[in-house]
């Protein structure tokens, strides 16, 4: 079966790979004229990290992660509010991780180069439309070195292609731009001494537009070195602010400065942060309305393509990777590549949907915002309620994820029609 996926963000290459790992030769088009290692910081559970293991992984992300232990939240005085165990120290039998994007996106690329030939990423790439036959589905691609139109044919076409996807615009052509909630994100990396135990991520202040987080994704390079941290704060320009495009703004030093101007967090310099960023980008915070369905015949969506979330409980990047597993699982056991998709959708989007919605209402991070209305912790038990909520949603408690049985396909089992 010949798999097309266009994108080759995490999402697109962590596709291939366990497209691969199941017995197929997916093919990758990105837009990009080459991949490169740009971008901040990501989380990735222990649920995405599980997946990424048995992709056999799992000393390689560990080299260039960093897992935390512990999440905790804190008023805007710096004040802890609420404070939980998470990955290895929560009880998960895989750890939590915390990485740059790019160092990400590069171990990744890679893997499929290494695993599937360097002819199996083809970058620059341009996605243009698709048409389905009885037998096949037909991408049309815009070649950005030569200007030509080149046409591949497939089995299955897996649009990956990000919250502007081209893929999912043709298969919902009246949708509109994604959907904005009055956020931006100032986002930064500095070299900077670890922050209270050097293993935690911590989310201080409130609702969105009053947030700042910060949390290492590097160790120093040298004992009494400095870490990587990765900040953000959250903005709001007031209602007269321009609906933004997507696109990412450099922040000024000064601009920075004055945002941060407000907080006094005593573990942490904010102006000497700001100060040591190489460059501060402002990004809105969006998401999109949950799909009716992500599969047609012979193309679904993964990824941000089928579920761009708001950032809260770190979820959109660790559910996109299972995505891929599961895509790649329901692949290998169907012999008809349509019931297959049909498959992942049933299985996939249900419960990825709810997340999305349940991010729109702050997901765990109510946590947070009702502990600044509340004016100090919450009640006990009420913060630790709406936690477990959230991760049950999200099938990411310790039982769900210890537990599962696992999206590997047997050798045997990889050709369906065998």
């Amino acid at each position: 079966m010949r798999v097309i996926v266009v994108g080759g963000g995490i999402a697109g290459l962590t596709c291939a790979l366990s497209l691969h790992a199941a017995g197929f030769a997916p093919q990758v088009c990105e837009a990009a004229r080459a991949v490169e290692a740009v971008g901040v910081g990501i989380n990735l559970l222990p649920h995405a990290v599980r997946e990424l293991a048995e992709l056999g992984l799992a000393g390689e992300l560990a080299s260039i992660a960093l897992p935390p232990d512990r999440l905790s939240y804190r008023d805007r005085t710096g004040e802890a509010v609420w404070e939980e165990p998470i990955g290895l120290a929560a009880g998960y039998h895989w750890p939590q991780y915390s990485v740059h994007r790019g160092r990400l996106q590069m171990l990744l690329l890679t893997a499929v180069l290494e695993r599937l030939g360097p002819g199996s990423v083809r970058t620059g790439r341009l996605f243009q439309r698709f048409e389905q036959t009885a037998g096949g589905v037909r991408a049309h691609f815009l070649d950005r070195a030569s200007g030509a139109s080149t046409v591949e044919d497939a089995d299955v076409l897996i649009g990956s292609d990000g919250i502007d996807s081209a893929v999912r615009t043709q298969l919902y052509p009246g949708e509109g731009p994604s959907n904005w909630n009055g956020v931006h994100m100032w986002r930064g990396v500095a070299r900077y001494p670890h922050v209270l135990d050097g293993r935690s991520i911590v989310v201080a202040g409130g609702t969105p537009g009053a947030k700042f987080v910060a949390y290492p994704i590097e160790d120093p390079a040298t004992e009494g070195g400095e870490a990587l941290m990765n900040w953000v704060l959250e903005v709001r320009h007031g209602p007269s602010a321009p609906a933004p495009d997507g696109a990412s703004r450099r922040v000024t030093t000064a601009e920075a400065r004055a945002g941060l101007s407000g907080w006094d967090l005593p573990w942490i310099d904010l102006a000497t942060l700001v100060d040591r960023s190489s460059a501060i980008f402002e990004y809105p915070m969006l998401d999109r309305a949950p799909l009716p369905r992500w599969s047609f015949g012979r193309v679904a969506l993964l990824g941000d393509a089928a579920h761009p979330m708001f950032p809260m409980g770190m979820n959109g990047g660790s559910q996109s990777v299972v995505d891929t597993r599961v895509l790649a699982w329901c692949l290998a056991r169907e012999n008809d590549p349509v019931a297959a998709l049909r498959r992942y959708d049933r299985m996939r989007r249900p419960t990825v949907n709810a997340v999305v919605l349940a991010n729109r209402d702050l997901g765990p991070e109510e946590i947070i915002a009702r502990a600044a209305d509340h004016g100090g912790a919450l009640p006990a038990g009420q913060a630790e309620e709406i936690a477990t909520r959230y991760r049950e949603l999200a099938r990411s408690t310790v039982a769900q994820v210890n537990a599962h049985a696992s999206w590997t396909v047997p050798r045997h089992a990889a050709d369906p029609a065998g």
